[in-house]
């Protein structure tokens, strides 16, 4: 049996669950990124404007580099999930496991979203 990473396997779900100008939309990528990312920190106590001053914070600062931005996240991810006592592999596992069990809801959702909206519905 061939050993995936995980961004492999999240990759093959996205082609299964979606067209590909929706999995391979960058921007779209992003705003499901941020709203997670949101979620996140809504989950572990950030207020709304603790989480507004770092937007403004963010979009103040000259604009980063994707690749190096990716690391940072990776880093602070693995920090915060240490942080909070969670398995971030298991974490991972566990909700690429339910989405592939969702993905007729997920499509729907992704159907009734206006085009080219960051918000998801």
């Amino acid at each position: 049996m061939k050993i995936t990473s995980f961004q492999e396997r999240v990759e093959a779900w996205l082609r299964a669950c979606f067209p590909i100008a929706v999995w391979s939309d960058r921007a779209e990528r992003t705003h499901r990124f941020l709203e997670e990312a949101l979620e996140l920190a809504q989950a572990n106590g950030c207020s709304r404007d603790d989480a507004l001053a770092l937007v403004q914070y963010v979009y103040d600062r000259p604009i980063g580099r994707p690749d190096l931005e990716v690391g940072g996240v990776m880093v602070t991810l693995a920090g915060l999930c240490s942080a909070s006592q969670i398995n971030m592999d298991q974490a991972g596992d566990r909700e690429l496991g339910r989405n592939w069990d969702r993905i007729e809801q997920i499509r729907a959702k992704q159907a009734a979203k206006p085009h080219g909206s960051p918000l998801p519905q």
